[in-house]
């Protein structure tokens, strides 16, 4: 995964980011982000690193912004445009995802990612013959 374009959802970077939720998945969570390719993700995984980080673990706001800051300082950001919440619906229907697993594997889609790396979907999934889903946790 070196090399390839690698879309990393949102449990990936709460298990890592949040230590104690669980020591064995955090380290394996961080081995990802550091040592993958090129990380692209969504502004919906932002939204939602945003809305557990307040959540669970009472974050404040001038972290969070510097968050957000770094993941468009360092990271390809897809956003949620029309075309690819359409899409979404087209790939909801086909694969029986949730609406929200669509719009990740969408985006995923429209990054040119190789590899989805997440823990909801089904391990080594092949989506539009193109994209691979990997659970490193499986």
């Amino acid at each position: 995964m070196k090399e390839a374009k690698v879309f990393v959802d949102t449990n990936i970077w709460l298990y890592a980011i949040i230590e104690q939720q669980d020591i064995s998945k955090s380290k394996i969570a961080k081995e990802i982000i550091q040592h993958s390719g090129q990380i692209i993700i969504s502004n919906q995984i932002i939204n939602e690193i945003t809305v557990n980080l307040l959540r669970k673990t009472k974050t404040n706001e001038k972290t969070i912004r510097k968050l957000i800051e770094s993941f468009y300082e360092n990271y390809e950001i897809i956003d949620l445009s029309f075309e690819v919440i359409l899409q979404a619906s087209v790939l909801h229907e086909k694969y029986i995802f949730s609406f929200w697993d669509s719009l990740i594997v969408c985006s995923a889609l429209k990054g040119e990612c190789r590899y989805l790396i997440s823990e909801d979907m089904q391990h080594n999934q092949i989506i539009e013959k193109s994209l691979q889903i990997h659970n490193p946790f499986n």
